[in-house]
């Protein structure tokens, strides 16, 4: 297979969903015959106050409209009706979350060649937001690093594309078009919660991106907030999200938790993501499952 410089235009001049786009109705009718005990796993990490939001960002928020208290200082409660309502102040980026393709780019362009002054602070993202994104069904396929290298990765441990080719290898995989390709390293587990957790993360390099991206994968995902190696080997800035979402539009769902789903010993599944129709956010929160 021979590495393309990117997709765009691959999908026509107005395409908004990239890759994504390699999921068709073969793929997905494939895809739930994968399902045998009819076991649901969630892959999200816990959100809320505290969790999920790195220190640049601002932290998760929580605003209880109607409680208890309320009825106890004498609100009214019709025929013994009590009810609780709260409002939730969260970063798009926070917790287990689907990166738009309006996320990342270089120079004026977004991906498929869409004018970068398509994102306004007014507006949002006008041209690839993650109301474009769709839903998502398809294969999903576990590369467990963990198991593959004998332990939770190091900190800025790199996984490399000879690395994700063995991976298949060993599990006896072959990549198809379409698959959602989910990238286990333990720094969930290991870091969760902690500093370290944002800063220095095991994860691909951009030459396992590109390997990737030469596989189609539909989307890539990973236990760890970047998917990505930090800090870059090279001293590049995220060049894994620019060769996966701005070259070949590939979008990342990071904070996975896929502690469970790498306990059933399954490495290919029904893979279930439902993006929030968030017109013009750069991402979206997200509940995704595996269905074995």
């Amino acid at each position: 297979m021979s590495i393309e410089s990117n997709n765009w235009g691959r999908w026509g001049a107005d395409d908004e969903r990239g890759a994504l786009n390699l999921i068709d109705a073969e793929k997905i009718l494939s895809s739930l015959r994968l399902v045998e005990k009819g076991v649901i796993i969630s892959l999200a990490q816990p959100t809320g106050p505290g969790h999920g939001a790195p220190p640049h960002r601002n932290p998760v928020s929580r605003f209880m409209d109607r409680d208890a208290g309320d009825y106890a200082l004498g609100a009214r409660a019709p025929g013994g009706f009590k009810f609780a309502e709260d409002s939730i102040a969260l970063p798009t980026h926070s917790g287990t979350h689907i990166d738009a393709l309006a996320h990342t780019w270089s120079g004026d362009a977004l991906y498929n060649n869409f004018p970068a002054s398509n994102i306004r602070s007014t507006k949002g993202a006008v041209r690839l937001g993650a109301d474009k994104l769709g839903s998502i069904v398809t294969r999903g396929v576990l590369l467990d690093f963990v198991k593959l290298f004998g332990g939770p990765l190091k900190p800025s441990q790199e996984i490399s594309a000879a690395d994700l080719k063995q991976a298949y290898e060993d599990l006896g995989l072959s990549p198809q078009p379409g698959d959602a390709v989910l990238i286990r390293t333990g720094w969930w587990k290991t870091m969760g919660g902690e500093k370290e957790y944002f800063d220095l993360e095991p994860g691909i390099t951009e030459e396992g991106a590109l390997y990737l991206a030469n596989c189609e994968a539909s989307l890539v995902g990973s236990d760890n907030y970047a998917v990505e190696v930090q800090p870059d080997p090279d001293g590049k800035v995220f060049p894994v999200h620019l060769a996966l979402m701005h070259q070949f539009g590939i979008p990342l769902v990071e904070n996975l938790d896929l502690e469970e789903l790498a306990q059933s010993n399954v490495n290919t599944f029904l893979f279930i993501l439902l993006p929030l129709r968030l017109e013009g956010s750069t991402a979206s929160p997200a509940t995704p499952i595996a269905l074995i």
